[in-house]
């Protein structure tokens, strides 16, 4: 069959996926109570659920995991002796930051320069509407010709790992002869692209204290230990001069041998001011894909407006670490948690608590699947052939399913390009990048059953 109708009916389909994807961005599923009520999350998860039933969906149910959140399940029964897919997305999202900054409501889908935003537009909201969308293309073509799973995550952005604990104590919900997941990007707007490797992450707190109490800098400055700036020299032993990461033991030197990212290019899409450095050595990809990186995500001190003349008695930082495939995320837990207790200044009193973790991913991209992917890509994307790149983004889940699942072919497509600013303000995702997705991942679903049958 030819991809016109399967592309036609994308098309006309579009409106309607905006809509939906309007009502999802709505719900402000930050899966942090201490930020959003829980109620948001609840509401999301439902939303997904009703739209799984609508599509004809058996078995939905809502999965309370161990974190504390839930995950959405449903099963499609494909035709007999079909293989069977799982298709995966998260619907719970990153917060908003400072939402002033925002050039339009965070959690209110607004068009503007030929693009949607709205946090979760393309993190990923907008990952869950384009499953939609491919399946309902075929329904409307044909029929479904695989059995399809979906997964639908609660908690992804908080790395708190309720799915994966849920999916090793239930092995056999998610089982699957090749797994879509639905949380990556192109390499850019127009270029179909394949991630075939993720970076692990490890996420730890550390609390520095140094006196019982806070004291006046002027009577005690100089000599009695502030450890506001015991913290400060603590995290800054974690980068070298130009930037590297130095965690003790921690190998910064892999060599990045795939799809090459030119620094003009980064520093368009990073934003980075002009006249400001780059930072670290080797190639971009190197840096982003293949190396660790580490980065101070939030810091406990007084803020400048209301600060006094004191001496901080005690310090807090959360710091993310991201771990490279061919590192393991617990090793580099032991690593940085070494570190931190070696390197804190003055004797002060170090503690340090765990509060996500993630293992890198390594994609296996001669299996049979990655060959009708890329004939999928090839005709959604006219004149374009599949590429594939690596993302310095974690989902820790991808390691756990190739644990349960080793033979099971992992394949991460998504809608997170550069443009998007992910975790940033202003996220936002490019409609014709979510139809030719769809058209993707439809064309993909309906050559790897005729591959199966060969």
């Amino acid at each position: 069959m030819t991809a016109r109708p399967i592309s036609e009916t994308v098309a006309s389909l579009m409106p309607r996926a905006k809509a939906e994807l309007a009502e999802l961005v709505a719900f402000r599923s930050v899966a942090d109570p201490a930020q959003f009520p829980t109620s948001e999350c609840e509401a999301a998860a439902d939303w997904v659920a009703d739209a799984l039933r609508a599509e004809d969906f058996q078995d939905v149910a809502l999965l309370d995991t161990p974190d504390g959140t839930r995950s959405v399940y449903g099963f499609l029964p494909g035709p007999a002796g079909a293989p069977t897919v799982l298709l995966y997305a998260h619907y719970d999202v990153q917060p908003p930051l400072d939402e002033s900054a925002w050039l339009s409501p965070p959690f209110e889908l607004t068009e503007r320069d030929g693009r949607w935003f709205g946090r979760g537009a393309a993190d990923c909201k907008g990952g869950f509407i384009m499953h939609l969308l491919a399946l309902r293309a075929l329904k409307a073509n044909g029929g479904v010709p695989v059995s399809v799973k979906v997964i639908a995550e609660g908690s992804e952005e908080q790395g708190t790992g309720g799915l994966e604990r849920y999916a090793e104590a239930h092995p056999e919900l998610l089982a699957a002869d090749t797994i879509v997941i639905g949380d990556t990007g192109n390499f850019r707007v127009g270029l179909p692209t394949v991630t075939s490797t993720l970076r692990g992450m490890t996420m730890l707190r550390v609390r520095l204290d140094t006196l019982e109490g806070n004291l006046h800098s002027g009577q005690f400055g100089g000599a009695a230990p502030d450890a506001l700036a015991a913290m400060i020299q603590l995290l800054a032993s974690l980068r070298a001069e130009d930037g590297t990461t130095t965690v003790d033991g921690l190998a910064t030197d892999a060599v990045w041998d795939g799809l090459q990212y030119p620094e003009d290019e980064f520093r368009k899409d990073a934003k980075v001011l002009d006249g400001v450095e780059l930072i670290g050595t080797g190639t971009v990809a190197d840096r982003i894909w293949d190396r660790p990186a580490v980065t101070v995500v939030g810091i406990d001190c007084p803020p400048v407006v209301g600060a006094t003349p004191s001496l901080q008695a005690s310090a807090r930082a959360q710091i993310s670490l991201r771990v490279p495939p061919g590192q393991d995320a617990t090793e580099a837990t032991k690593l940085l948690t070494a570190h931190l207790r070696a390197h804190a200044p003055w004797g002060a009193r170090v503690t340090v608590e765990q509060v996500g973790q993630g293992q890198p991913f390594r994609a296996d991209m001669t299996s049979p699947a990655y060959t009708s992917m890329a004939e999928a890509m090839r005709v959604a994307y006219p004149g374009q052939e599949m590429q594939s790149s690596g993302m310095g983004g974690s989902i820790p889940l991808c390691n756990t399913l190739a644990g349960l699942y080793p033979e099971a072919e992992i394949l991460l497509i998504g809608l997170s390009e550069p443009e998007a600013q992910i975790h940033a303000v202003n996220e936002s995702v490019s409609p014709e990048e979510l139809q030719r997705l769809s058209v993707t991942e439809a064309l993909f679903l309906r050559n790897y059953a005729e591959s199966r049958k060969a």
